[in-house]
């Protein structure tokens, strides 16, 4: 089975799951360490998953059969777990042009319409339009964080207890701790590290063992010859890839896969309502949490209104409409103003005045500038309404989105639409909309047979219940 180093938020219910299918989990932190009694030695993993910056999900890295097995574990955590493959992954070498210039950096076209940014500092000359460059990918985006991956000349093959950087002239390149001691150590294990690379040492390294050390730095050394043949063997005559040692996936989790996590890291540890849920709000969030669970506090619930009132949002506040699709993109509605927070039902009212221009989807009426948009968003819900007024106040009509449940976080509300939506127009007239594009999705795969149907049966109620 595969071996996996997980981090973050969400890595002790990450550990149970990969343990309890079978793979086995290395290389863990000190605080898994103490909650698992199983074996997690300190070994090079075949997979990494890691905690994406806006806590929102995890990126993997992986060898494509590993990535596979990986993906389908994500994707069976909750129906409202989207994931995706990444066409610019982690440690792949590419061919690039630079296509412009931005800030301290350039935007190369890497071929397919792929991109990717190179900072200025990431090469030694100066950068000008038209230039070609052999980058690699050194951190990946998630697709909707809507920043492009970034590049750099140097090239790296990236383990958990070390690395080996390219163009050295040294067997060991660096340390992040104890170096002296970790530098005596490769040399008595005397590797068999190919020309021009060298061994970067990790924290984790100070904690293994020699056997462990040696099989790490032999793992790596494989990965870099192959890595050369592949760079040797390109022509680079034009952007594309030049070689992807391994896929990159994202994994967006949603409000119901994050109580799954929750139940699972449950079999482990102490786990309060809403554990992964208020963690994903942000870094103060997550530390309130950790302080709340070691004072064994048990809420019978998500405690919206003790969340809300700490972090927020609270009324008078601004808000993000994060709206995020089915592909992996994410669009955001505009900023608003929290009129109204009702911490018993669990719902904010967030009110954004329009800009004039176009009609309102579906609606089919004409959205001028001074119209409102008046939107309630309940925690959990998996459709909420948007009422659209003119400058006059005279109702233009209701659009009532459905998605996967909705979050309510400090700085932005978060979900993923569903495309379906119910329609209810000025004159009374309820109508449900955007079938098509929901099955679209089911059949290119971005959406579930089980997600979809939970969508359509959510806007059958929803166009019940507003024609009654």
């Amino acid at each position: 089975m595969t071996r996996v180093r997980v981090r973050g938020i969400y890595a002790t219910a990450l550990t149970r799951r990969l343990l309890d299918a079978g793979h086995d989990v290395v290389a863990a932190s000190p605080p898994i360490q103490r909650r698992f009694d199983a074996d997690l030695p300190e070994a090079e993993p075949d997979a990494d998953v890691w905690m994406t910056d806006d806590r929102q999900g995890v990126g993997v890295a992986a060898p494509t059969d590993a990535a596979d097995a990986l993906a389908d574990l994500l994707s069976d955590l909750g129906r409202d777990t989207f994931v995706w493959r990444d066409d610019t992954p982690r440690g792949a070498v590419f061919d690039g042009v630079v296509d412009r210039t931005v800030g301290g950096g350039a935007i190369l076209d890497l071929g397919d319409g792929r991109e990717a940014y190179l900072p200025f500092d990431a090469v030694d000359a100066h950068v000008t339009e038209g230039d070609a460059y052999r980058v690699q990918i050194r951190e990946p985006s998630a697709p909707w964080e809507r920043d492009r991956a970034v590049a750099t000349a140097d090239f790296e093959v990236k383990g958990a207890l070390a690395s080996l950087d390219r163009g050295v002239d040294a067997l060991v390149s660096g340390a992040a701790t104890d170096r002296d001691a970790l530098a005596r150590t490769t040399e008595l294990l005397d590797p068999d590290v190919p020309d021009d690379w060298g061994v970067y040492w990790h924290y984790g390294a100070s904690e293994a063992d020699t056997s462990a050390l040696g099989d790490s730095v032999d793992a790596l050394a494989d990965r870099a010859r192959d890595l050369d043949a592949a760079l040797a063997d390109a022509d680079g005559d034009d952007p594309g890839l030049v070689a992807a040692p391994a896929d990159t996936l994202w994994a967006w989790f949603g409000r119901e896969t994050r109580s799954e996590l929750d139940d699972l890291r449950r079999e482990v540890t102490a786990t309060m309502p809403g554990h992964h849920r208020v963690k994903a709000g942000s870094a103060s969030a997550s530390d309130a949490v950790d302080f709340a669970e070691s004072l064994g506090a048990t809420p019978d619930e998500f405690a919206f209104g003790a969340v809300t009132d700490q972090f927020g949002p609270a009324a008078g506040d601004t808000v993000a409409l994060h709206h995020g699709k089915p592909d992996g993109r994410l669009v955001t509605l505009g900023r608003g103003e929290v009129t109204d927070r009702n911490v018993e039902k669990g719902r904010v009212s967030v009110e954004r005045e329009m800009t004039g221009g176009g009609t309102y989807d579906a609606l089919g009426v004409d959205r001028e500038a001074g119209d409102t948009a008046t939107t309630r968003f309940t925690e959990g819900n998996w459709w909420y309404p948007t009422v659209y007024r003119s400058a006059d106040g005279d109702r233009k009509g209701t659009y009532l989105n459905v998605c996967t449940p909705v979050e309510v976080f400090p700085d932005a509300v978060r979900y993923v639409d569903l495309h379906v939506d119910v329609i209810k127009h000025a004159d009374g007239t309820v109508e449900i909309v955007d079938e098509d594009e929901l099955r679209d999705c089911v059949d290119d795969g971005t959406v579930s047979e089980e997600l979809a149907e939970q969508a359509l049966s959510v806007a059958e109620r929803v166009k019940s219940a507003v024609e009654n």
